[in-house]
């Protein structure tokens, strides 16, 4: 590369977005946020995603980063998964999409599993099974709207959509919905057609590093844009950006995408679609240039965000860094819980379930903060492992290093945790390890970069990594 490639990475999570202004050029890869705004749902009888103030967002992000940057050329978008909103025939949004924590799809995977069965279900898709999976979503959906839809948009296309004027369906994110046939890489169709679904407002498929059009007119006048810039297909579903900033130097690692969930799994070139693998929950999810994240979801940092959530409307604004200190005194091992609990999932009066928990399991209840700090981290640093292990074991792939990356990497006592708990070193960082990853596909979209190689080669060159080694002092095999 012998010039600077500028581009911003708008990255949507589950309670915030921001916008990221990223350099890339010969050994420098900078990323500077220069633009937050808050993700906050609304409840008007469900619970939806703010998609105008999404998109309010994304758009004062970009003219930010233009003003800070004029030569920004570039745009991509990610997010979380499984969600969609529905365009009528005349491209408008048949109201605000529902949130995958709403429950109205309760029930309807059990239905559907007892209907088609596992093996129909997973052989096709190779996807875990969540009941907020987006074909449980549309099966959940009001049949007025599902009736007026033309067109089924995850939502980094639908703010694409917004941004370019352009329809259609990033390949990673696609693979989420269970709704993708991943041994053929297209929709499945077949079963849409079983589950009585309209397959046809699923639109074509893209693959990351495509390009997918200028801004239009009224978001250009906004930005202030003069028509440099472009909007670029990244791996928009947050974890393939995130993967694809593992800065691994070969592929015989494990990664943990580790923020409000934890995506712990492998990279494979193709799926594994084994009774073992159904039985296991683990998902086939598409990444960059074809490759399988093949993971399985651990509820992550979750339980404890609403901890400190709920300890803060109580007036008890905790601080996290002290918290941890304090956490780390805990004796080891003393509250431990399924850290795949579907009884995790849902919002509000985290710490009275996390106590449940710890009672029905005949664990000595938790009662102080640092107490269920340490019962949280313990139990995800033992799903963690047990996610690896079962991901090496039913892939047949070697891992000699787990990458932990995300915002879960800023967590000293977890990475120590995972490290002891697996037997294995973890690698911690890069902490924008998402924002990252939607940069380097853009790099590549745009021939600033040659492969994904180089990209991982490029953020292991020039971002900070802390490595923490199995100590070996506690014996974790009993809950493994």
């Amino acid at each position: 590369m012998s010039e600077t490639f500028t581009a911003a990475a708008v990255d949507l999570g589950a309670s915030s977005g921001r916008v990221v202004l990223g350099r890339i050029g010969t050994d420098q890869l900078d990323a500077e946020v220069v633009h937050r705004f808050a993700n906050e749902p609304k409840r008007d009888g469900m619970l939806r995603w703010d998609i105008d103030a999404l998109l309010g967002g994304a758009v004062e992000g970009l003219a930010t980063a233009l003003a800070a940057d004029r030569s920004l050329e570039s745009v991509g978008i990610d997010s979380w998964a499984v969600d969609y909103g529905l365009l009528d025939a005349g491209g408008r949004l048949i109201g605000a999409p529902v949130h995958y924590r709403d429950s109205r799809t309760d029930g309807i995977m059990e239905s559907v599993r007892s209907r088609l069965g596992d093996e129909r279900i997973y052989g096709t898709t190779g996807l875990q099974f969540l009941p907020f999976n987006t074909v449980y979503q549309l099966l959940a959906e009001d049949a007025g709207r599902l009736r007026r839809a033309a067109t089924l948009l995850m939502i980094p296309d639908l703010l694409t959509h917004a941004l370019t004027g352009a329809v259609g369906a990033e390949r990673t994110n696609a693979s989420t919905t269970q709704m993708y046939d991943v041994s053929r890489g297209a929709w499945a169709t077949e079963l849409l057609d079983e589950l009585d679904l309209p397959s046809q407002i699923l639109p074509e498929i893209h693959e990351p590093a495509s390009e997918r059009g200028a801004l239009l007119s009224h978001i250009k006048e906004r930005v202030g844009d003069d028509g440099r810039i472009r909007v670029r297909a990244v791996a928009s579903h947050d974890t393939a950006s995130a993967v694809a900033a593992v800065p691994a130097i070969d592929e015989n690692f494990a990664y943990i995408s580790c923020g409000t969930w934890s995506l712990v799994g492998v990279e494979l070139d193709r799926p594994v679609l084994s009774h073992e693998s159904a039985a296991a929950n683990f998902t086939n999810e598409i990444g960059v240039d074809g490759t399988v994240r093949y993971l399985r979801n651990v509820m992550g940092l979750w339980p404890l965000q609403e901890c400190l959530r709920e300890w803060a409307a109580e007036g008890d604004r905790v601080d996290l860094g002290e918290l941890l200190d304090a956490a780390v005194r805990e004796p080891a091992l003393r509250s431990v819980i399924d850290a795949e609990s579907s009884e995790l999932l849902a919002p509000g009066e985290m710490v009275s379930r996390i106590r449940k928990l710890c009672a029905r399991a005949g664990q000595q209840v938790p009662v102080t903060k640092p107490a269920i700090t340490r019962c949280i981290l313990d139990s995800l640093a033992i799903g963690h492992a047990r996610t690896v292990q079962d991901a090496v074991r039913l892939s047949g792939h070697r891992a000699g290093v787990i990458h932990l990356v995300g915002g879960g990497a800023q967590n000293r006592l977890l990475a120590q945790l995972t490290a002891d708990a697996s037997g294995l070193p973890v690698l911690a960082g890069p902490v924008e390890a998402t924002a990252l990853g939607n940069l380097v596909v853009q790099a590549r979209a745009a021939g600033a970069l040659g492969s994904q190689a180089d990209a991982r080669a490029l953020i292991a060159a020039t971002q900070p990594v802390e490595r923490f080694d199995p100590r070996g002092d506690i014996d974790w095999s009993p809950w493994l």
